[in-house]
């Protein structure tokens, strides 16, 4: 199983005036009949519904509640017109753990290339001052940085993943729809992008892996083994999920 970047489930179209939306279903594992609705910043609309709840009982309670996702629409869509492709140049914010820093380009044809944390930048030193030199020095910095901080995230977690009696092997793979994965025989697969993210999102996607090592699917048994291990996950979630328009390729 995998911790998507974006949910991959039902999608349902709901018509709001004269535009239509569409509408991302996913299983609340709460014990409720209610239904939660969720604009996030990348203007996806997620609903969260009991699995035996009818595609018109959810669309009642989006109805009800129309007028407010779309003013929810309406701020998310105004922010992200601001949101600006990479360049690569110096100037620009490039985020690293949670935070922010500014990115300095130094040409310096005689030096050797590479990338530095230093004084609150992240400095990259290009022999040939250009986008793509750039833009390849960060991606393997940043894999660089994600091998080794996950593999200590995830030493440090395995200490609540009591079910889990030896390290499981972890590799590092760009993925375009999911933060992380885990196979059948237990192989933890991360996304390096998610070193861009704060550590407790990281501890999250690493959590959510193992435990599907005990729980394959996203059953009760898996819920209750990531209440055990990380209470309020949920918003740790979000938080992540609400980030990704930030912090995955444009």
């Amino acid at each position: 199983m995998n911790v998507p970047i974006k949910p991959q489930n039902q999608s349902i179209n709901f018509r709001y005036g004269d535009e239509q939306l569409v509408l991302e279903r996913i299983k609340r594992p709460q014990a409720t009949d209610r239904v939660l609705i969720k604009v996030h910043p990348d203007c996806r609309i997620v609903v969260s519904a009991p699995e035996d709840a009818s595609n018109e009982a959810v669309l009642c309670a989006v109805k009800k509640r129309g007028r407010w996702i779309y003013q929810q629409l309406r701020e998310f869509r105004q922010q992200l017109e601001h949101i600006t492709p990479r360049r690569f140049v110096s100037g620009e914010t490039h985020y690293y753990l949670g935070k922010q820093y500014l990115l300095k380009v130094i040409e310096a044809p005689k030096q050797v290339q590479g990338v530095k944390l230093l004084r609150g930048k992240l400095e990259v030193s290009v022999r040939t001052r250009d986008a793509d030199s750039v833009r390849d020095l960060l991606t393997s910095w940043y894999k660089a940085r994600a091998k080794e901080n996950f593999a200590r995230r995830l030493d440090a977690v395995l200490e609540q993943a009591l079910w889990v009696t030896e390290k499981p092997p972890l590799r590092i793979l760009s993925m375009k729809t999911q933060w992380g994965s885990c196979s059948p025989n237990g192989c933890i697969t991360l996304n390096p992008h998610l070193i861009k993210a704060p550590r407790d999102c990281i501890d999250y996607v690493i959590l959510h892996e193992l435990c599907h090592i005990a729980e394959h699917n996203h059953g009760e048994r898996f819920y209750r083994l990531m209440n055990q291990v990380m209470p309020g996950w949920e918003k740790t979630k979000e938080r992540l999920d609400g980030m990704a328009s930030s912090i995955l390729p444009r």
